[in-house]
């Protein structure tokens, strides 16, 4: 009895916090899963004049459509590459970084290093794009050193050779900051004996590091490839959208802009939601791997 009195007070103690969950619950059900309504537009010979219900029922047809165009295997292999190599150097650059900047004895140079890498992350790809734009444009920086040096300009952001390039560097270069800091604060949980007893022991920076510095970020290392998994089909569409062109579609056209070129230009919008649908549930897959992976090896858990 006196059990379910105390819980009974705590359910009424923890009232008002449950209240202030509703209107985020409702934002969240307005505008993440009201709209997962038009899903059914993949099964659709959908036509917004018709809407939902009078539109005629074709069943897998725009599957079918889809995946027999041309350009779809192109673009799902552009998506794979550019999510792997964001995924892949978006790791190694921070992982350097970090153990560089901890070896920074200076605080006051340590910090305005850390603050300067970590201020793109806050721009918009807007701003970013307009950035790298400049720098690469036939009269730009870049350009003007090529020049320089006596050769001929490359016009970077119409090449299929380089636009990837462009693209992983921009993206890790954005986000980089913010995966040191996570690296570092990993470096500070390590146990600052094990590095006097390698100094007793006659150990330089360089074998700390090896021996000591990265077994010990192991775990979050493990943590944020598991968790990136989930995001392997999400190859950027704001940066991707707002830097690409016609001319380098071959290379830089993902899943997210031939559904956006295939929907809102094409006016396809069965197709177009046959492949984000197809795109959605791969993704929902990978993130539930992702997560089951991270909690089995890095006992990492949501709730």
């Amino acid at each position: 009895m006196h059990k379910k009195i105390l819980k009974l007070g705590q359910a009424k103690a923890e009232l008002p916090m449950h209240l202030m969950l509703i209107p985020g619950m409702i934002v969240t059900l307005v505008y993440a899963y009201g709209p997962m309504a038009g899903i059914v537009m993949a099964f659709q010979k959908f036509k917004p004049t018709l809407g939902f219900i009078k539109s005629k029922w074709i069943g897998f047809d725009n599957f079918h459509f889809v995946f027999n165009l041309p350009d779809t295997l192109q673009v799902i292999w552009n998506t794979l590459i550019i999510a792997v190599l964001k995924i892949i150097f978006g790791l190694i650059v921070p992982l350097m970084l970090a153990l560089l900047v901890n070896e920074v004895r200076k605080s006051w140079f340590q910090r305005t290093m850390q603050t300067s890498v970590f201020l793109p992350f806050f721009l918009s790809w807007t701003v970013l794009g307009g950035v790298l734009f400049e720098i690469f444009s036939l009269k730009g920086p870049v350009n003007s050193l090529i020049g320089a040096f006596g050769f001929e300009p490359v016009m970077f952001m119409g090449s299929n050779g380089w636009f990837r390039a462009i693209l992983v560097g921009s993206d890790v270069w954005k986000g980089m900051g913010y995966n040191m800091i996570i690296f570092l604060a990993a470096i500070t949980a390590i146990n600052p004996n094990l590095y006097e007893a390698a100094e007793v022991d006659g150990a330089g920076k360089w074998k700390q590091m090896l021996h000591i510095t990265l077994p010990g970020m192991v775990p979050i290392i493990i943590l944020l490839t598991t968790l990136s998994l989930g995001g392997l089909l999400n190859a950027g569409f704001e940066q991707i959208l707002i830097l690409y062109n016609p001319t380098v579609y071959q290379s830089a056209d993902v899943i997210d802009t031939f559904v956006y070129r295939m929907g809102i230009f094409d006016q396809q919008y069965g197709p177009a939601a046959a492949i984000g649908l197809f795109k959605s549930v791969i993704s929902t897959l990978l993130v539930g791997v992702s997560y089951w992976t991270a909690y089995r090896f890095s006992n990492y858990r949501i709730f």
